[in-house]
């Protein structure tokens, strides 16, 4: 390919807000044949609704400057003619091109081009620079903008940037150009501050993913079958959220987990530390609650579910109200127990509640409460015997490893890894192989999910059985 001689189309459009809802409200265009500029295409634009004043403060452009102005069906001619058989160029390509491409398709016009990035070029062809902002870049290498935010101003010295970069890429046979321009390459794909080496290090394999910012702050955690699969995903999504997030991203990291089930864990503890800025499930208040006992004035036992971090007389920690109320129902019937004395029903009088009806009667002082509290004391023994210790085993991640994660007791306590030529000759080893993490309302909620799944699909090893490493 003769890159000097090639047509290119170097665009910028201002825009009422991002690519999913935004609206254009003005495009340069300029033509450069055989390393020249050769035509200059400027227009407002009416977007058809109206200008935030953030974006008019940004801009300079008003409600009025663009109520006469053209729509854009009315100049897509225009475009597709100066456009023709040219290489779409812009500062983060696929912002502008993603804007052009959404107006065609809404008209019923098809929009495709090659496309090159000034940001991804300038990554590569004038490496060690703080900020790749347009701003920032130009007066770095000497390129005067005045009057940025305005397309023409900005395509003016996109354009000298181009051209900047074309003269630097000659003097290596255009490899760089080449290598963007290749169909097969991940350059003119990739978000403009996303390394290709940082993306081309994603395994294709179970674990987490991460991305974050130029400070190394991290934005999005999230968890996948195959890490590279999924975090391209993100990068071709056309949703609003994901294309914020990618423009803010300039580093991409991995865990791997050898299995969904750690990478769930996983994920989850990332957010609870980091509270990542484009995670929006697992941050909002989780409260955990308690089924305490205690006894009343009457000297019966009495249970209830409450809302409380620490409590002496907890029975049972459950993450969620509807299952421990479920919980306490489930008590009453197999027990005989008072929803009375189960905070089950709030009455000064016998008990009468709708579903429960097997109470013996010490509301009504029908029944010794040497007898009640005993039958008490058993539900609550029956709780205390479903808080079980056992370890899940996973695939590792490698064919020389598994994967263990620990529960005591009925509480997550972590997960590691374990070659398999090891041998577990006490349930306590595990203990030494096991990174901890902590129990919360979002690991409980996964590891129940995880349990109510075929159990011939799940490999537990209790206390009392090691036998799988044996």
């Amino acid at each position: 390919m003769n890159f000097t001689a090639s047509k290119y189309s170097i665009i910028d459009v201002e825009t009422t807000g991002g690519v999913r809802y935004g609206r254009m409200t003005e495009i340069c265009i300029i033509t450069i044949e055989n390393m020249q500029v050769v035509d200059v295409y400027q227009s407002l634009l009416n977007p058809e609704v109206a200008i935030p004043r953030n974006i008019t403060a940004l801009t300079g452009i008003t409600n009025e400057m663009v109520q006469d102005a053209p729509k854009f069906h009315e100049i897509a001619n225009i475009i597709l003619e100066k456009t023709e058989n040219a290489i779409f160029v812009a500062h983060s390509v696929n912002f502008d091109f993603g804007f052009l491409k959404k107006e065609f398709d809404s008209i019923g016009l098809k929009f495709s081009k090659r496309k090159l990035c000034t940001v991804r070029l300038s990554r590569k062809l004038i490496p060690g620079l703080k900020s790749y902002s347009l701003g920032r870049l130009c007066r770095d290498i000497g390129i005067n903008l005045i009057g940025a935010h305005r397309a023409e101003a900005d395509t003016r010295a996109t354009a000298m940037l181009f051209l900047k970069l074309l003269a630097i890429d000659q003097l290596n046979e255009f490899k760089t150009f080449t290598s963007f321009l290749n169909k097969s390459s991940r350059q003119a794909t990739l978000p403009p501050n996303i390394s290709t080496e940082d993306f081309e290090k994603l395994p294709e394999t179970p674990g987490i993913y991460i991305f974050k910012d130029k400070l190394d702050k991290v934005l999005y955690v999230g968890k996948a079958k195959n890490i590279k699969s999924r975090v391209l995903s993100h990068i071709y999504s056309k949703s609003q959220n994901s294309l914020n997030l990618c423009t803010e991203t300039f580093h991409l990291d991995f865990e791997e987990t050898g299995n969904e089930l750690t990478a769930l864990l996983l994920e989850a503890d990332y957010i609870r530390r980091f509270y990542p800025k484009f995670n929006k499930a697992q941050k909002r208040p989780a409260y955990t609650y308690q089924i305490i006992s205690y006894r009343n004035q009457r000297n019966i036992i009495q249970l209830a579910l409450g809302r409380t971090k620490n409590s002496f007389n907890s029975v049972l920690t459950i993450y969620n109200k509807t299952v421990g109320l479920e919980t306490l129902m489930e008590l009453c019937s197999t027990y005989n127990l008072c929803p009375k004395y189960c905070s089950l029903q709030t009455t000064n009088e016998a008990c009468t509640h709708y579903k429960i009806t097997n109470c013996r009667g010490i509301c009504s002082k029908n029944e010794p409460t040497e007898t009640y509290n005993e039958r008490v004391l058993h539900a609550i023994n029956e709780l205390d015997e479903r808080k079980e210790t056992y370890v899940i085993i996973e695939k590792g991640r490698t064919v020389l490893e598994n994967c263990i994660i620990l529960v005591e007791n009925g509480t997550y306590f972590g997960f590691g890894f374990i070659e398999k030529e090891n041998t577990v000759e006490n349930f306590e080893d595990f203990r030494n192989y096991i990174n901890r993490y902590q129990n919360t309302y979002h690991t409980s909620k996964i590891l129940r999910s995880y349990a109510r799944k075929d159990i011939n699909q799940h490999r537990f090893t209790t206390a009392e059985n090691v036998s799988f490493f044996e």
